[in-house]
């Protein structure tokens, strides 16, 4: 992992230089008395559990309207995040309208393919002059869009102010146990990023914050990242161990380090909590969903087969397509990406893959300029 963190520092030197630098910021956590998640899934439990903890009345979205009955009747979702209470100021919601209303921060963690189709049948709803916070990893399969970017496609230019990131190493089962966890908040204003900060920031829900003004390298590592973890969960699913693991995550920081390049980022992403963090946590722990799929993937599973399985979204399952076309849009080479790709849309065996990919042409790890993985 070192090399390719000394990559994210010579390889976007230059770039990186011209960009302004980010002053230090203490920030102090932000009191809210009202907020809206925009998804009840497991992550979006987890953030409307460390918004309670603020003292927040914290409305909760959820799609489906007999699973919000059932959350605020047995206080517990046991669908996508079971084994912790939902403390009465938490309230679910089916209905978007009456759950936005007076809101001081609006948390959206609609997972990246269905994003599109909630902004704009909902959009309007959202209150203005108040931050939304991003926190789906995706890219969109139909126009190879970020969630930024998706928002930025669909809501009126007046909300595009208050548009922030979130993203880090945050499995949400651990958010809600209460274990320290740090994210980043990444926007283009850092005065909003502190305002984000201090509104997500929770001593008592030892949930911490760190700012960023790479919004773009964020968001790609987020998307990428669980493309990767997809195929280090192949890589455990076929009896392989750390120094397989080490390798892939260094290989894959690589990639995504390029691809995040291509698209705009000013590189301070990579090395930090949405880059090296996030990508470290995802492929090494089975809470991963990403990381699931490819254990059953390599266990002889069909992708049909995964793709019909019910539950959680796993989102690398979809932006695996999306990265496909991106890269080949971007000319961005993307190999280990590419046979996860290769693995679950066009039925490559996974052995065969691992196969092409060790018999690559043999090259420099690190370049100064430009780099082949």
């Amino acid at each position: 992992l070192s090399s390719s963190i000394k990559l994210l520092s010579t390889t976007f030197s230059q770039q990186s230089s011209s960009s302004s630098t980010i002053a230090s910021m203490n920030v102090q956590e932000i009191p809210v008395n009202r907020a809206v998640v925009l998804g009840g899934g497991a992550f979006g439990t987890a953030a409307a559990l460390v918004l309670a903890k603020k003292g927040a009345q914290v409305n909760v979205w959820d799609l489906g309207e007999a699973q919000a009955k059932t959350v605020n009747e047995t206080r517990e979702n046991k669908a996508f995040l079971p084994g912790f209470t939902i403390p009465e100021n938490i309230t679910w919601h089916h209905e978007p309208a009456p759950a936005m209303l007076d809101a001081e921060i609006v948390v959206v963690v609609i997972p990246s393919q269905f994003l599109r189709g909630f902004m704009k049948t909902h959009g309007s709803h959202i209150p203005k002059d108040v931050p939304i916070v991003l926190c789906a990893k995706g890219i969109e399969v139909s126009t190879m869009m970020t969630p930024y970017e998706i928002v930025e496609d669909t809501l009126p230019k007046e909300y595009m102010k208050d548009i922030a990131v979130l993203s880090g190493p945050s499995f949400a089962k651990e958010v809600a146990q209460g274990q320290p966890t740090n994210v980043v908040v990444a926007a283009h204003d850092q005065e909003l990023v502190k305002k984000v900060q201090g509104q997500m920031g929770c001593q008592k829900a030892n949930f911490r914050t760190y700012s960023s003004d790479d919004v773009m390298g964020c968001e790609i590592a987020g998307a990428v990242k669980n493309v990767l973890a997809v195929a280090s969960g192949c890589s455990t699913g076929l009896g392989f161990g750390n120094n397989t693991r080490a390798a892939l995550i260094c290989r894959g920081l690589s990639e995504m380090a390029r691809l995040a390049k291509a698209m705009g980022s000013n590189a301070r992403a990579m090395p930090g909590l949405a880059g090296a963090g996030d990508l470290l946590l995802t492929c090494s722990s089975d809470l991963s969903r990403n990381f699931s799929v490819g254990q059953r993937l390599a266990q002889g599973e069909t992708p049909e087969s995964v793709l019909a399985s019910k539950g959680p979204v796993a989102e690398g399952v979809a932006t695996a397509k999306s990265i496909h076309f991106l890269a080949e849009k971007m000319g961005v080479e993307m190999p280990i990406c590419e046979m996860v790709y290769q693995v679950i849309y066009e039925a490559k065996p996974v052995q065969e893959a691992l196969k092409e990919l060790q018999a690559r042409p043999m090259t420099v790890d690190v370049e100064m300029k430009t780099e082949a993985a």
